[in-house]
């Protein structure tokens, strides 16, 4: 098995009781890092998770990440409780359809919902982020974008593919504004990966119309995105600093 030593790092994490931000969290845990596990309605799997790895002394946060008061109080409550954060990773999102073919007010609304959660918090704890590793005088940020940002989405998807546009351009910048104040920061872009959310669309569509899109033979997991994002806490990667690197079972390759 893969050991990436992360003892004494602090990590928040948003998004980290489902999907590949559960994976991911139970896989730092795993390499002895203190997780912040950030949930916003699923505590049973975020409670879960820090019981399994009590010796890192990892500690679950609720914030609603589409009201601005709840994500600073998310920051301040980390910091808190560790006093200090070493890394923060934005993979907490909503994957909304808004068809064209809806009304505007209601196509807008649905647009709205999606760059507050997608977006906004991004922007948001990316500023609290630097003054805080500014202080520190080390940071690292890792933003979990998509395939969509590179190869595009379906029309009823244009909101979510906008907000991940903004991010990896946003985690870019961060990476050349701010790498000689010693931080850094990461893209990690997945194609479609079997999560809870996915196994919905598997349901409507069936699972051979999602491998007709790979060049392999099985969907890409969490699991499999767990350990390179470890790799990019661990600091074994920084002179990738501002690279994205494609997740995507070779469905977009650039």
């Amino acid at each position: 098995m893969i050991h990436i030593d992360l003892k004494g790092k602090v990590v928040l994490l948003t998004g980290a009781s489902d999907g590949i931000g559960k994976a991911t969290a139970d896989f730092l845990m795993k390499m002895d890092a203190t997780v912040a596990v950030h949930y916003n309605s699923n505590q049973a799997s975020a409670i879960e998770l820090i019981t399994k790895y009590p010796q890192t002394g990892s500690k679950a946060f609720k914030a609603d990440l589409s009201i601005e008061k709840e994500v600073i109080k998310l920051f301040e409550d980390v910091k808190k409780a560790f006093d200090k954060i070493d890394v923060i990773i934005l993979n907490a999102g909503v994957f909304l359809s808004h068809s064209t073919t809806k009304n505007t007010k209601e196509w807008f609304s649905v647009w709205k919902k999606t760059m507050d959660i997608n977006l906004n918090s991004v922007g948001l704890l990316t500023k609290l982020g630097i003054d805080h590793f500014l202080s520190n005088k080390e940071g690292r940020f890792i933003y979990v974008g998509s395939r969509a940002v590179f190869r595009g989405e379906t029309e009823e998807y244009l909101g979510y593919a906008a907000s991940k546009g903004g991010m990896v351009s946003l985690a870019r910048s961060v990476a050349r504004s701010f790498g000689k104040q010693n931080i850094k920061s990461f893209i990690v872009s997945p194609g479609f990966t079997r999560t809870q959310m996915a196994e919905r669309f598997i349901e409507d569509h069936g699972e051979q119309k999602v491998l007709n899109e790979i060049a392999l033979n099985k969907l890409t997991t969490p699991e499999d995105i767990a350990p390179l994002i470890a790799m990019m806490c661990s600091g074994l990667m920084d002179h990738a600093t501002g690279a994205t690197i494609d997740i995507n079972a070779g469905s977009h390759i650039r």
